[in-house]
């Protein structure tokens, strides 16, 4: 069964980097796509950026696009998450898990299980 372990988040002013670690075992990570999500009070989690195993290409939502960049290590079997500029509607616990093309906000994690995800709250 594949394990997701996700480190990194913390409080954080507006304007703030965090970088996101997302360490997965138990599984052949190197040939999934994998994304990052997010889930903030009183809303559905989202996909926000996602990174594919054939070239490492990443797609981002629109409003990360610029600030967030993705990235991974295979041999670590690990993806990143670099979060700049960060604002207070950032807010939320991130999650990563593997993702399905085509990417969109609405994707869904595609391992059978989620992290414990790491809690982001950027003040103002």
């Amino acid at each position: 069964q594949v394990q997701l372990v996700e480190s990194g988040g913390g409080l954080v002013q507006a304007g703030g980097s965090l970088r996101l670690s997302c360490a997965c075992s138990g599984g052949t990570f190197s040939v999934y796509h994998m994304g990052w999500f997010r889930r903030a009070p009183g809303k559905e989690r989202e996909l926000v950026a996602a990174i594919t195993w054939t070239d490492g290409k990443p797609y981002y939502v629109v409003s990360v696009k610029g600030r967030f960049t993705i990235s991974r290590d295979n041999d670590k079997n690990t993806v990143y998450l670099q979060m700049n500029s960060l604002k207070p509607e950032d807010t939320a616990v991130y999650y990563c898990n593997a993702v399905m093309r085509a990417f969109s906000e609405t994707s869904k994690g595609n391992f059978g299980s989620w992290g414990q995800g790491t809690q982001v709250t950027v003040s103002t």
